[in-house]
């Protein structure tokens, strides 16, 4: 990556001008496409036996509806990528004062599902909404902004780290009352922007301690506590006595990933996903490797590895610390949550709610996904030195 300064928005050398309407790293709409396509092939395995039962046999309810959201999605992102990307600095900082009135108000009166609100109605559309899927992308790109504006005085903790911290703080905290897994990934995600950004390794005990806490705080005082000892305790009893353990996710989830072997039972025949809570989006790895197995389960890993990966590409080349910093926090916001869904069905840590992005089935969730996508997309196109 070449020095960072503090230049993010002004003297940005002219973007380059492309025929096609599809601008960007072509790699990423590749792998945007076949994560579609494995997506509608999912959804419709994991939602057939529960759309048929709750929609008169209508076995394509579900699918019809992940499908205008992945199309809508798409949309999103395409839109996303024309914009110059500098823009997304100056809506950071309204975005997140817009989220905290937002996750406040879902802590009181929002939706209750699986005893936790996390999201609100949008009047007269009727559709949920997560606000801490906006909180999530402009806490990103926010300190993206901060970190290329303070690179001349980065070690100042008063006027560049206590901002910083301040606002994973705030975010962190209030998502962490009903959720502590997404708040969790945005704090280890928030930390590898400030060490990509370079923050003093000498500050990051102070402040993963600082956040940690503060997380704890909000977990202990929230709706999930009795919840999270639970599934800590469950966890616990399948590492110690596997044969006495009753976490029932966790077994469905280990007879899916089991039955599969390495080429899977084939699309569409997953007997797991009948027993499976959740199976169209907290476990729908498990139905991934039960239908197309091991190398199925391998093929899905190396796409988010590959955008990863290509995000890296992106911050390599930018020519300015903001772009860098943006596209790579958003990518691994992404990929961090996907590795712990993956976790998750593997019994590696403890059940959380957390859906797998690009695949699970959702509603404006798969917006914000597609938001994110374009951007980093936008960085892309717009920052890159020729």
């Amino acid at each position: 990556m070449p020095p960072l300064t503090n230049t993010y928005i002004s003297e940005t050398p002219p973007l380059k001008k492309e025929n096609s309407i599809f601008k960007g790293d072509p790699i990423i709409w590749y792998i945007v496409l076949a994560f579609s396509i494995i997506s509608v092939l999912l959804v419709y395995s994991a939602t057939q036996s529960l759309a048929y039962r709750e929609n008169s046999g209508d076995t394509v309810h579900y699918l019809k509806k992940h499908s205008l959201f992945l199309i809508l999605s798409l949309v999103v992102m395409w839109l996303a990528h024309l914009i110059d990307y500098r823009f997304y600095a100056r809506l950071s900082r309204l975005a997140l004062q817009i989220s905290v009135p937002l996750l406040i108000i879902t802590m009181f009166f929002g939706v209750e599902l699986n005893e936790a609100t996390r999201s609100l109605i949008i009047p007269v559309l009727n559709v949920s909404f997560r606000p801490f899927d906006l909180a999530k992308l402009a806490l990103i790109a926010h300190l993206a902004v901060m970190l290329s504006r303070r690179q001349q005085n980065i070690e100042n903790i008063q006027e560049s780290l206590m901002p910083m911290i301040t606002w994973i703080g705030i975010i962190c905290g209030l998502i962490a009352v009903n959720n502590f897994s997404t708040s969790f990934v945005i704090f280890v995600t928030s930390l590898l922007v400030m060490f990509i950004g370079r923050v003093p390794v000498r500050y990051f005990v102070t402040i993963a301690v600082v956040g940690l806490l503060v997380i704890g705080i909000a977990l202990v005082s929230g709706s999930r506590w009795e919840t999270f000892k639970s599934r800590v305790k469950s966890y616990y009893e399948l590492i110690e006595t596997p044969e006495k353990a009753q976490n029932t996710q966790i077994e469905q989830s280990f007879i899916a990933i089991g039955t599969g072997g390495f080429w899977g039972k084939g699309p569409g025949r997953s007997t797991q996903q009948e027993f499976l809570s959740q199976a169209y989006s907290d476990f729908i790895f498990a139905v991934l490797v039960e239908e197309y197995g091991f190398i199925g389960g391998a093929i899905v890993i190396f796409l988010y590895m590959a955008l990863l990966y290509r995000a890296m590409i992106i911050m390599s080349r930018s020519n300015r610390a903001f772009g860098g910093l943006l596209a790579t926090g958003l990518a691994f916001s992404l990929v961090m949550q996907a590795l712990v869904h993956i976790c998750v069905t593997l019994g590696l840590v403890p059940v959380t709610g957390l859906p797998l992005p690009l695949l699970s089935m959702g509603g404006t969730s798969l917006l914000f996904t597609g938001a994110t996508i374009g951007i980093i997309l936008s960085v892309s196109r717009g920052d890159i030195q020729e």
